[in-house]
């Protein structure tokens, strides 16, 4: 069923590179008439180190949207160039958002390298590359849509996946820094859900396609409404998956080191626990969790293990796919089922 976004993935990274070259260009040209050069060649260092490394999975996945979305006519030179634009402002968000969680988690890798931050010792400085960079997507979307009736949607629709996100990143912030420790009473299933929904599922699976909507001129409510529904889901996986990975996958395969556990972070993995623990696990989590001590780490982990949580994790992935592939099957309006089955397909494969 996903052969062909993985077909779609192979060409299009090269498409997309292409591309990329010419956003690169066009930020520096602006950059270049209003600050010196050194700082326009610092900039150009940032955008390179930040945005075009990861796995594109979110921009891939707006391109293929957009072509299961339109006819083949419409399938243009002129169009296809401008959804590989929009895909890079999807990169360029996931990068600012990256960028400053990174800081925010004191990371120390991301995508296999040294998080941006760390380099050069920039540090909190990079809080305005933070911000640059999310300023980059609207500089884009104005050089190349001003004219296209879908703009003023466009700028909505990444002003409105910001927004989700951060509200996302409070629910998450208040769970755990804003308190120093975390307060594992609130961790239940209904918070994770909220988190995920407005941190995650927004940016990393709304935002794509909703955007590939635009560009292909649907202006029905409804179908965006049902699209909206599947995509919340398949958002919801995603994260479960990426939870899953941070604390039991290769960091040197996943490229990110394991920072949930340490910093308390309110994950699918934590919360499972709590809803199986006895007391007694009960209340070493309540000791150990949240803390940059190797050992309160290990013992933490252990107890995942010993409620038997990989187990519980691929029999709750399995579950949520099969009532998304249910979900997806009810659709009503005009949307092909089939860019939500293959979504659905890919990520279940995979994470980011």
């Amino acid at each position: 069923m996903a052969n062909s976004m993985v077909q779609l993935d192979k060409e299009e990274n090269k498409e997309m590179m292409i591309i990329w070259q010419d956003i690169v260009r066009d930020t520096m040209e602006m950059a270049k008439n209003l600050i010196t050069p050194d700082v326009a060649d610092w900039i150009e260092k940032m955008l390179q180190y930040t945005v075009p490394g990861g796995k594109k999975i979110r921009s891939l996945t707006l391109i293929y949207a957009y072509k299961s979305l339109v006819s083949k006519d419409q399938l243009t030179e002129d169009n296809i160039r401008l959804v590989r634009i929009l895909a890079w402002c999807v990169e360029l968000m996931q990068a600012s958002l990256i960028v400053i969680e990174d800081i925010q988690n004191q990371s120390l890798l991301r995508r296999g390298q040294p998080c941006w931050y760390r380099c050069n010792d920039i540090d909190k400085a990079a809080i305005n590359d933070y911000i640059l960079l999310q300023n980059t997507i609207y500089y884009i979307l104005q050089k190349y849509f001003k004219d296209k009736e879908c703009y003023v949607s466009l700028v909505e629709t990444f002003q409105e996946a910001l927004f989700m996100t951060v509200m996302g990143q409070y629910l998450d912030f208040f769970s755990t820094e804003l308190s120093k420790r975390p307060n594992l009473d609130l961790f239940t299933m209904d918070r994770y859900s909220s988190i995920v929904e407005y941190k995650e599922s927004h940016y990393s699976v709304i935002l794509p396609v909703v955007v590939a909507m635009h560009l292909a001129g649907i202006k029905d409510l409804n179908m965006f409404k049902q699209a909206n529904v599947i995509l919340l889901d398949i958002g919801h996986l995603f994260q479960v998956q990426i939870d899953y990975l941070n604390c039991f996958g290769d960091s040197d395969v996943y490229g990110k080191d394991s920072t949930d556990i340490q910093k308390g972070k309110c994950t699918w993995l934590i919360v499972a626990a709590l809803l199986r623990a006895t007391s007694e696990q009960r209340k070493v989590l309540k000791e150990c969790y949240g803390i940059l001590d190797p050992q309160k780490i290990k013992r933490v982990k252990q107890i995942f293990i010993d409620l038997d949580l990989p187990n519980a994790y691929n029999m709750y992935k399995e579950h949520m796919y099969n009532v998304i592939n249910g979900r997806i099957e009810q659709i009503s309006c005009e949307l092909p089922h089939s860019l939500f089955l293959n979504l659905l397909e890919k990520l279940y494969h995979q994470s980011s």
